[in-house]
């Protein structure tokens, strides 16, 4: 079964076989994770994702769907790109929120990736309301089938950080 950890901080510091970027469809960059991955990370992450663009995802890459790069000069070694969906004032698809985690998952597997570190996916200027984001979250790592040994919630601030480890409980947040 994955272990799941929390940490509060910058996602471009972690150290780890993968690191998810909530990434906008156009996988060029953007605001936010996506912004702060593709600055820190360096050209080589738009470079790869610029190949992505014209080989296999001339529209864009899909919502809730994954792909990976390069992790250019961060501290990973892979970035896993996922497209969360906006949530809209009536609510939006949780399964498409839950499939961000499960396909990042499914594509680390394919790189042999044991620890990967994931934002809190959509609750930025996508909306999504942290506590059901955390929810999603957790359930979907924890129902993952997945060779991946650490998930690491990397979560900006400590209201998010406190958020996650509710959705835990005692026993798992550290």
């Amino acid at each position: 079964m994955v272990r799941i950890t929390l940490v509060q901080g910058d996602i471009t510091a972690e150290k780890a076989d993968a690191v998810v970027n909530a990434a906008n469809s156009s996988l060029l960059g953007g605001g936010g994770v996506d912004g702060a991955i593709h600055r820190r990370g360096g050209p080589e992450i738009l470079a790869a994702c610029e190949d992505l663009r014209r080989s296999h995802y001339g529209k864009g890459l899909p919502t809730g769907r994954a792909v990976a790069t390069t992790a250019g000069r961060l501290p990973a070694e892979h970035v896993i790109h996922t497209v969360g969906p906006v949530y809209q004032v009536s609510g939006s698809d949780p399964s498409l929120l839950a499939s961000c985690y499960r396909e990042s998952l499914r594509v680390a597997d394919e790189l042999g990736a044991r620890t990967v570190a994931f934002p809190a996916i959509s609750t930025g200027a996508y909306g999504w309301p942290m506590e059901d984001a955390a929810r999603i979250a957790v359930e979907a790592v924890r129902g993952a089938e997945t060779s991946v040994e650490e998930v690491r919630f990397v979560l900006y601030d400590e209201q998010a950080y406190q958020v996650f480890a509710e959705q835990l409980g005692p026993s798992e947040a550290e």
